[in-house]
C-alpha cells in the first residue's frame, strides 16, 4: 500500500518548481506569505513523516497534492482573484469559488488518515474507520477557520480580507468547513471502494 518514494519525490520536485515560479510578483506579498505558510506546514509534515517511516500510497499523496498546488496558486493571486472565470461563468455563480474548491480538497487528506488507521490497526471496525477521518478533517477545518479569524483581526484590514477571501459572504467560514467535510466524505467513500476493508478489522 505504501509508496516506494519515486512518486512523492516527483510531486515534491514539481511543487518546488511551481512554488518558485509563483513566488515572483504575487498580488499581495503579506497574503502570499500567510497562505504559503499553510502549505509549508503541510509539506514539511509529510516530509518529516516520511523520514520517520510513515508512508502512504501514491494515491494518497496524489490526493494530498491537489490542495498543495491549489493553495500555492491561491497564495500568488489571493483566492478571490485567481483566474477562475470559466468555472464561475459555467455555473452562473456571482463570486469566485476557487477558495471553495480548494477547501473541498482539504478533505482529500481523509484518505491518508484512513490508510494510517487501517495499517496501524488503530480502529477495530469499519464504522470508526469511516467516521474518524471525517471528524479529524472537520476538526482541522474548524481550527483553520479560527486561525484565519485571528489573523484577519490582527492584520491590516485589507490584508485580512485578502487572506480570508470571503468576498462579502458572512457565512464564509461555515461554508468553507462544510466543503472540507464534504471533500473528506468523498475521500473516505473512495477509500472504502478501493481498499475494501474487512468488516472486522481486528482479523
Amino acid at each position: 500500500m505504501s509508496s516506494n518514494g519515486t512518486f512523492p519525490a516527483t510531486l515534491l520536485g514539481l511543487y518546488v518548481i511551481f512554488f518558485a515560479i509563483l513566488a515572483f510578483n504575487p498580488i499581495d506579498r503579506p497574503t502570499w506569505f500567510a497562505e504559503n505558510a499553510t502549505v509549508w506546514i503541510i509539506v514539511g509534515t509529510l516530509v518529516v513523516l516520511w523520514v520517520r517511516g510513515v508512508r502512504f500510497s501514491n494515491l494518497a499523496y496524489a490526493l494530498g497534492a491537489v490542495l498543495i498546488f491549489m493553495h500555492t496558486l491561491g497564495g500568488h493571486y489571493t483566492f478571490a482573484k485567481v483566474p477562475f472565470d470559466w468555472f464561475t461563468n459555467f455555473f452562473g455563480f456571482e463570486r469566485n469559488h476557487y477558495d471553495r474548491i480548494a477547501h473541498f480538497t482539504v478533505g482529500f487528506y481523509a484518505f491518508a488518515v484512513a490508510e494510517w488507521l487501517l495499517v496501524k490497526r488503530l480502529v477495530t471496525n469499519r464504522f470508526l474507520l469511516f467516521t474518524y477521518p471525517l471528524f479529524a478533517i472537520a476538526f482541522v477545518a474548524m481550527g483553520y477557520e479560527v486561525i484565519e479569524w485571528l489573523y484577519a483581526t490582527s492584520a491590516d484590514p485589507l490584508a485580512g480580507a485578502a487572506y480570508l477571501g470571503s468576498q462579502g459572504d458572512i457565512w464564509d467560514a461555515q461554508r468553507d468547513m462544510a466543503m472540507d467535510t464534504l471533500g473528506a466524505l468523498l475521500a473516505i467513500v473512495l477509500f472504502f471502494v478501493i481498499r475494501k476493508p474487512k468488516k472486522n478489522l481486528a482479523q
